[in-house]
């Protein structure tokens, strides 16, 4: 069992993975795709102390580079849901679960709006991730709606044992899919059941009958990854210590609030870690 597992991959996530390392604390760093952070959309970035008119990739690559220089490890894998088992905490990050003493959320701010439906069928034919889930719809028909590439893979898969596999992006780029996955260039404008279970998705153009709707977001919503998290104005409540409304549990950075500053994300990471090494220290 680790002592911390920090969930995130951007300025927040590594500055405490670098933070939890330097202590000499067991962790693992879930940093999912290294291409959603939206920092490296930025085109120049001055306000950063001692490195004016950096980009944001340029920036998150020092950072990542500094983390492994460190001995730091970035896993690509991405946390789907985390279990509080009473003293330690179960994540689920698809194939492969990990567990660990204690907690730094540090996942972002998530910008998209729920789906009509998707709050009420979460669990019930809606699921975050196809992986899990998908062999459960074996040859039935499923959706997949993506805000990034990382849906392709998750298509092509099903592809392989559900019955039809529609797919529907939200980003620009040009998707690669097996022919048998039916690309659906639309917008979504709900999703039905029949208050029990999902039966269809309706798109701007048409109506699918679909038994699943696999959504892969950019950032899954924080009240969805840790059941019982407290919140305020949709972002994760902390103190000045970064904890949690759950023991053992930390978040920094933008999934913790306004302002969206990677200055602040960074200092956040470095205060969620030396809390979790105190929080260690006294269990």
């Amino acid at each position: 069992m680790m002592d911390v597992a920090v969930i995130g991959g951007g300025p927040a996530a590594l500055s405490a993975a670098l933070n939890l390392k330097i202590r000499n604390k067991s962790f693992i760093l879930l940093g999912g795709n290294e291409k959603v952070t939206g920092l490296m959309k930025a085109p120049q970035i001055d306000n950063y102390l001692g490195l004016k008119g950096i980009s944001g990739t340029e920036l998150v690559e020092s950072f990542r580079e500094h983390a492994v220089s460190m001995g730091v490890e970035i896993k690509k894998e991405k946390a789907y849901n985390i279990l509080d088992m009473g003293g330690s905490f179960s994540i689920n990050a698809g194939t492969e679960f990990y567990e660990a003493k204690s907690i730094i959320i540090a996942t972002g701010h998530g910008k998209a709006k729920y789906f009509e439906g998707e709050k009420e069928y979460l669990g019930k034919g809606i699921g975050y991730c196809a992986t899990c889930d998908g062999p459960l719809y074996r040859n039935k028909p499923i959706a997949i709606i993506a805000e990034n590439a990382e849906g392709e893979e998750e298509a092509n898969f099903l592809s392989e044992i559900c019955s039809e596999v529609f797919y529907i992006p939200t980003y620009h780029t040009e998707p690669k899919l097996k022919d048998s996955v039916k690309l659906l260039k639309e917008k979504v404008t709900g999703i039905i059941g029949d208050g029990n279970k999902v039966y269809s998705l309706t798109t701007d153009q048409r109506e699918l009958k679909v038994d699943a709707v696999f959504i892969i977001r950019n950032v899954i919503p924080v009240n969805q990854l840790l059941e019982g998290l407290e919140l305020y104005e949709g972002s994760i409540k902390t103190d000045k210590d970064m904890a949690t409304s759950i023991k053992g549990v930390f978040a920094c950075g933008d999934c913790a609030g306004k302002p969206y500053q990677i200055a602040k994300a960074v200092g956040e990471g470095n205060v969620a870690s030396l809390s979790a090494v105190r929080y260690l220290e006294k269990i």
